[in-house]
């Protein structure tokens, strides 16, 4: 159960994309149940293997949809054809429903732990709302046999906020599609940029839980030295418009998917990436497998999978001028490129999805044992 899922453009929805395909090449049978997404009308038939119910816009979030309440709906569906466990994604009213229908039905249930909702309100001047959605997650997530987060400092983090019996599901990465090799010559110039001149990139919302703001700011600050840099910024969202009227000359790619977004990542040079609140960060090791230079705060995937100063760079977490100062240095230190870049995509070789999916599947196996051994 997922508000969001393929084609939809975000990191949610590419990893439950890639655990349900890795399950059914396994022979799991696996039904995804969400909402009608935006593109889609009552009338339009949904993929095999996919139950869509009716859902409604995610404030903040308008391009994404999250489901309505469907109780009932599953437990009739359940009751054809009961299955041996059910995974939830998300916390929303569809996410209850599915949880409540399990209960009812003596399924058990699994969970994982996808974004910081809880942090989104700050960026939205909603501070107030940050310790009820905290709560409502606690008592959503400890319903379940277990709740699977990316990163052991995402786990560390949750179990401080009361989480209980939380294990660590790291992320893989494509390294056939996300490859130095689809750099792209003629790309860099259509961004204005020759041989020689550095090619800064951020891929993302662009949106304030993003921190777009500061990859401008850290930006103009190593420009200022290096007048050649470009800044491309792939992705879309609420800072687009009034971005764009401020900075015309920088390159705004939109959204991008498969060997296209592959292409942009691997035509840049250095992935900033600011962002505050991740629970992951799928883009930072698509950087790295891209054979990017690349920078973030130190928290989520940099701090798992960056080591500073070998494959890429890290910053202290929240220190803003410490992110302008080490961008506008890595600018100076332009001889060990080559190798932070060779370094990042050996990194990444090493990050495959068959292993993922395994550990995923058999966490399920583990759950749907320990339910049949209650229940005798």
């Amino acid at each position: 159960m997922t508000e969001t899922f393929l084609p939809e453009v975000n990191g949610v929805a590419m990893t439950l994309g890639r655990l349900v395909g890795g399950l059914r090449e396994r022979g799991f049978d696996v039904e995804v149940i969400r909402p009608r997404q935006v593109q889609e009308t009552a009338q339009t038939k949904a993929p095999a293997g996919e139950f869509v119910v009716p859902g409604a816009p995610i404030p903040f979030y308008r391009s994404l949809r999250m489901g309505l309440p469907a109780t009932r709906k599953l437990k009739r569906r359940w009751q054809q054809q009961r299955p041996d466990i059910v995974h939830i994604a998300t916390e929303g009213p569809l996410g209850v429903s599915a949880l409540r229908a399990a209960r009812a039905l003596k399924l058990p249930v699994t969970s994982s732990y996808h974004t910081n909702f809880h942090q989104y309100g700050s960026h939205y001047g909603m501070s107030i709302l940050k310790s009820i959605a905290l709560a409502w997650m606690r008592w959503f997530h400890n319903a379940s046999f277990c709740t699977m987060v990316p990163t052991r400092q995402m786990q560390a983090e949750l179990e401080g906020d009361g989480f209980e019996r939380l294990r660590v599901l790291s992320r893989g990465v494509d390294t056939d599609l996300f490859s130095p090799a689809r750099r792209d010559e003629k790309l860099r110039e259509s961004w204005g940029a020759g041989p020689d001149d550095p090619v800064v990139i951020h891929v993302g919302r662009m949106a304030a839980e993003k921190n777009i703001g500061l990859a401008v700011e850290a930006f103009e600050a190593l420009r200022a030295s290096v007048p050649d840099a470009r800044l491309v910024l792939v992705g879309d969202g609420p800072a687009k418009a009034p971005l764009s009227a401020k900075h015309p000359e920088y390159h705004y790619a939109g959204m991008r998917r498969g060997e296209d977004l592959a292409a942009h990542y691997a035509s840049a040079d250095v992935f900033l990436f600011p962002s505050v609140t991740e629970t992951f960060g799928n883009v930072v090791t698509e950087g790295l497998a891209s054979g990017l230079v690349v920078m973030g705060y130190d928290y989520a995937a940099a701090r798992e999978h960056v080591r500073d100063g070998t494959n890429g760079y890290l910053v202290p977490m929240n220190d803003e001028a410490a992110f302008k100062r080490r961008a506008t240095a890595i600018m100076v230190e332009r001889a060990n490129w080559p190798a932070v870049r060779a370094a990042a995509r050996d990194t990444a070789q090493g990050l495959t999805w068959t292993v993922i999916v395994q550990l995923f599947a058999d966490t399920l196996a583990e759950a749907i044992e320990a339910s049949r051994t209650r229940a005798d």
